[in-house]
């Protein structure tokens, strides 16, 4: 039996508090890296962030909407935080796999869960901050969250870092405490046949 796209094309799970910088290493990773990789875009009932547009950073939807796709069994996983609904959904991670890419997928520590009992055959990894202090210099540097969300993100990056030390959640914890060493460390996991290269193995 041949194998399917997902099998041939492993999707690849990142997680990590929110300030512990997924984005920028997945933009890079992305810009670096075209065609081989595609970002799970997912859908969101929160409203959009100055400069965010509808299909880029997410699927901007509404609460009954989300509900909908979520009963007809659409979303590989779906968690809810901060008073709104994230999900994943089945046919964006099976678009990407289709065009022979590995599908990278951002996604909170309820959604690690869940897709741990699907049939993804994914992959793990971890980013985690230097520390909590440092994290909460990084969300309020962001300046785009209230008083009460930051001290909700913070609450959730303690419960996420606890998560994180669980035997064999995560195939890969990397703390970004320099950019360049993490990204390095992201892109040797997310891309294993360059280091195999740089060995001089075939």
């Amino acid at each position: 039996m041949a194998p399917t796209a997902i099998e041939k094309n492993r999707p690849i799970v990142i997680c990590g508090p929110s300030g512990s910088g997924k984005s920028t290493l997945l933009k890079r990773l992305l810009a670096d890296y075209p065609d081989k990789f595609g970002f799970s875009i997912s859908h969101t009932t929160r409203n959009p962030r100055n400069g965010e547009e509808d299909g880029r950073e997410y699927y901007f939807t509404t609460r009954d909407k989300f509900e909908a796709l979520k009963n007809e069994g659409g979303f590989i996983e779906s968690a809810q935080f901060g008073g709104n609904y994230y999900g994943t959904s089945v046919q964006a991670v099976k678009n990407i796999a289709e065009e022979g890419r590995t599908c990278i997928l951002d996604i909170e520590m309820e959604g690690v869960k869940q897709v741990k009992n699907k049939d993804l055959n994914a992959r793990y990894l971890f980013l985690q901050p230097p520390s909590l202090e440092i994290l909460e210099q990084r969300l309020r540097g962001r300046q785009t969250d209230s008083e009460d969300a930051i001290q909700k993100r913070l609450k959730q990056a303690k419960v996420e870092l606890e998560f994180s030390k669980q035997p064999g959640v995560f195939e890969r914890i990397v703390v970004n405490d320099d950019l360049e060493k993490a990204w390095g460390e992201f892109r040797e996991f997310c891309v294993p046949e360059r280091k195999r290269e740089a060995n001089g193995s075939s």
